[in-house]
């Protein structure tokens, strides 16, 4: 018997679902940005800035360890029951976080919320598959993607008005009413149905095998070339802990009854080449999106205050193309080829970004990342259906689970990789800067400005705000003469660090641009399972899904009304 069947919600009550389960899922995903301007005063108030980046890196480990544990579970005792403890538990984590104490205790409740999170979010596109059968689960997973757009912008800027108009605290509860609200809906509008099987066999091995594995290299490439080096005995530790206990987890998964990611999955073409698409796709695009904004303060001159809004015409276009491509993939039942088209489009994006210069306008700028923002919102509502599409609608959560990880995973991994090419590019394009005149002269401008290691870190303390204030007002109380010999040399020396800054992302965006070109290879490959229109369709075997491939001539199209193969 398969859970949450779509036909046992009533059509009257999908879209009060829908509307509950989008609540939720906004709310997950506000958590994950609208911290980020609060962060500073947060520190401040806890009086503990060592452990700052801790509010951010403790929801994302938490939230991406949790996705494919809470898949499983919900496929085994029903959606319905998931979902609520789910609210329930990011409504309370929540709360307690605005009233926390130290920066401990805050952390504790940043794990505990992105716990909630990763449920949240996996089980809103879950029932999504609840609800609607495939071939109208496209527009809907393309709102989905609005939302993730919408949650970008908004975030940072709701986070810096709350923060400056009532508290930090108020971050956190502003979640409370809307949890409540989210969590009523949920409550009277989604059936109780009984559980997949009588007695559940929970796979706790592989459960506790996947967390211990998960979070060492997650945490590996967090701190790696960071905090500390690559080469470190932690970062070989954590390294050699994680891949040890993936290794064993594998080896569980291949012989437990229930398992929390079954190793069967990658037997389908789809699932297969889906997951390598999310996870290519998602290195290439979260490890550079997060350098876009260092390159138009610090090359293009956009104001520090208003970098909550520098992406905004990349997030603009993910949310136009998003509904778009959900809607094409509902009427049309090809997904293929809006996937490849959206990888084209994405990787022509990040060529744009390559061919930036310390000249660059604005308006450039904004181009190349409405052009990205296209391309990554025309994917998004692709690959979650396709895999949804593809296995039996017992199986919905853990498959819809196990592809939101390789997007979690595949964004970690290249933030790492692309910020320590970064990190190393920008270190040598410094290092012949190291004995220029004005580097020289800063000391005596200001104490201890112009000492240790020539980095990124020093270039963002002496290009930032405070910085440039500092040195603004240490000339202007210098004689006329000397002022006319300093801003010279200090004209000379910003040139000279745009074009290190500029040169060393444009090497980060062509690794981008690589990355989405492959991932662009990978989606011809992705083959094609008819859409299913009907309710009770939907819950067919994959096998059965899959086998009708063989049946399809290159030139035959599935009969779309039926979801079959056309007849010979």
């Amino acid at each position: 018997m398969t859970i949450d069947s779509p036909a046992t919600v009533a059509p009257a009550n999908r879209m009060l679902v829908l509307a509950g389960g989008l609540t939720a899922m906004l709310l997950a995903m506000l958590a994950s940005t609208i911290v980020s301007t609060a962060m500073p005063r947060i520190a401040t108030e806890l009086n503990d800035l060592a452990h700052m980046s801790w509010i951010f890196t403790a929801y994302m480990l938490s939230s991406t360890v949790t996705v494919p544990i809470i898949g499983k579970l919900s496929d085994l005792f029903g959606r319905r029951v998931i979902y609520l403890a789910a609210i329930a538990g990011f409504v309370v984590s929540s709360a307690a976080a605005g009233f926390a104490e130290s920066m401990f205790q805050l952390i504790l409740c940043r794990a505990a919320q992105g716990v909630a999170a990763g449920a949240l979010m996996v089980n809103t596109a879950a029932m999504i598959g609840d609800v609607f059968p495939p071939a109208e689960r496209g527009k809907w997973q393309g709102v989905i993607g609005a939302i993730f757009g919408l949650a970008s912008i908004a975030g940072p800027l709701v986070g810096g008005w709350i923060t400056d108009s009532l508290s930090w605290r108020w971050v956190f509860w502003v979640n409370v009413p809307f949890g409540v609200m989210a969590f009523a809906v949920i409550l009277v509008t989604l059936p109780k149905l009984p559980p997949r099987a009588t007695k559940p066999v929970i796979d706790y091995a592989g459960a506790a095998l996947l967390a211990l594995g998960l979070t060492p290299l997650l945490l590996s490439l967090v701190w790696g070339g960071s905090t500390y080096a690559w080469t470190s005995a932690p970062i070989w530790s954590l390294f050699g802990v994680g891949v040890v206990a993936l290794v064993l987890f594998i080896w569980t998964e291949a012989r437990a009854s229930e398992p929390v990611l079954p190793l069967d999955l990658f037997k389908s073409g789809v699932f297969t080449i889906s997951s390598a698409v999310v996870f290519a796709s998602a290195m290439g695009m979260f490890g550079v999106l997060l350098f876009i904004p260092l390159y138009a303060q610090v090359v293009v001159g956009f104001s520090a205050t208003n970098s909550g809004l520098i992406l905004t015409p990349m997030v603009m276009g993910v949310v136009v193309a998003s509904a778009i491509g959900g809607q094409l993939v509902s009427r049309t039942g090809r997904y293929r080829g809006i996937a490849v088209v959206g990888m084209l489009v994405t990787t022509l994006g990040m060529w744009l970004f390559t061919r930036i210069t310390i000249d660059t306008t604005a308006m450039q700028l904004i181009i190349a990342m409405f052009v990205t923002g296209l391309g990554m919102g025309a994917t998004m509502p692709v690959f979650g259906v396709v895999v949804q599409n593809a296995f039996p609608h017992s199986r919905l959560g853990v498959v819809t689970a196990s592809s939101q990880l390789f997007r979690s995973i595949g964004g970690t991994v290249g933030a790492a990789l692309f910020g320590g090419l970064l990190n190393a590019r920008i270190a040598d394009g410094l290092a012949p800067l190291a004995t220029d005149p004005f580097l020289q002269r800063l000391g005596t401008l200001i104490p201890g400005a112009g000492q240790g290691p020539l980095n990124a870190n020093a270039i963002q303390g002496v290009l930032g705000p405070r910085g440039r204030e500092a040195i603004n007002a240490a000339l202007g109380r210098m004689p006329a003469d000397v002022q006319a010999q300093v801003m010279p040399q200090m004209e000379h020396f910003l040139t000279e660090v745009r074009v290190v800054i500029n040169d060393s992302v444009g090497d980060v965006f062509a690794g981008g641009a690589l990355l989405m070109a492959f991932a662009t290879v990978l989606a011809f490959f992705l083959p094609h399972v008819p859409m299913q229109k009907s309710e009770t369709s939907a819950t067919r075997s994959g096998k059965e899904l899959e086998a009708e491939l063989g049946q399809l001539d290159a030139g035959d199209e599935p009969d779309l009304t039926t979801g079959t193969a056309p007849a010979r």
